[in-house]
């Protein structure tokens, strides 16, 4: 049998043919085995995780302010220094050590130098003086607080629920609690994240990336300023596996 001599020359480029063929094919397989692959390692669900704890204040800064007039400087501040001794006397036999207790230098008006005074003033000096309380013995100093007014009966004038001199409770063991916070975080995103992979018949896969939000304190309430809530958001990405 005789074989057509271009048949046989052909041949060869009919073999390379389908190796190219073949080639492309499976170029193809793989280019698209690849990009599946790459689509299912992107998938991902961002999720927030929350940690949140009341705790007493363990600080206090509580400004102790009154009121005081006279017409002659002299016994203005000679009224100051009397009526500073006997808070600080009572505010050390109620408990408060004397390195918790500082004074400010007294704020003095003048009215007489008021050019525009509606009316005249009965006094010409008129001070207010502050003495501030910073202790740890916050539960002694909350009684304080009410309890000092009864020195009204010595003619010392508090002023209370002024703008400028508000009580102060803080919190100032945060180092102690933060990990923990943050463990209890991170835990509660990750039970978030796992219902959402089991929602979508997934299954949850590696961290992606991760960010923890400052811890943020605040009053649980305006009536008791003493207790401090703690909050912190952690926000977490995972992975997602079909």
């Amino acid at each position: 049998m005789k074989m057509n001599l271009s048949s046989i020359k052909a041949a060869p480029n009919v073999i390379m043919g389908l190796f190219i063929g073949l080639g492309i094919i499976i170029g193809f397989w793989l280019l698209s085995s690849s990009l599946k692959n790459l689509q299912e390692s992107q998938r991902t669900v961002s999720v927030k995780g929350l940690s949140e704890r009341e705790v007493p204040a363990d600080q206090v800064i509580w400004p102790i302010v009154y009121k005081e007039a006279n017409n002659d400087l002299a016994n203005l501040y000679n009224s100051i220094d009397a009526k500073n001794n006997i808070i600080t006397s009572y505010l050390i036999e109620k408990g408060i050590s004397k390195n918790e207790i500082t004074f400010s230098a007294p704020s003095i008006v003048d009215r007489s130098t008021e050019m525009y005074s509606p009316e005249k003033a009965p006094y010409r000096y008129y001070a207010t003086s502050v003495i501030t309380v910073s202790s740890r013995k916050v539960d002694l100093v909350r009684e304080l607080i009410f309890s000092i007014t009864e020195l009204g009966k010595k003619e010392i004038a508090f002023v209370t629920n002024e703008y400028n001199y508000t009580t102060e409770f803080s919190y100032s063991k945060l180092n102690e609690i933060k990990g923990g916070m943050i463990e209890e975080a991170t835990k509660n995103a990750r039970k978030t994240a796992q219902k959402f992979a089991d929602d979508s018949e997934s299954s949850l896969g590696k961290i992606k990336n991760a960010s923890q939000g400052q811890i943020i304190i605040s009053n649980r309430d305006a009536q008791t300023p003493h207790i401090k809530v703690l909050r912190i958001v952690s926000t977490i990405e995972y992975y997602l596996k079909d």
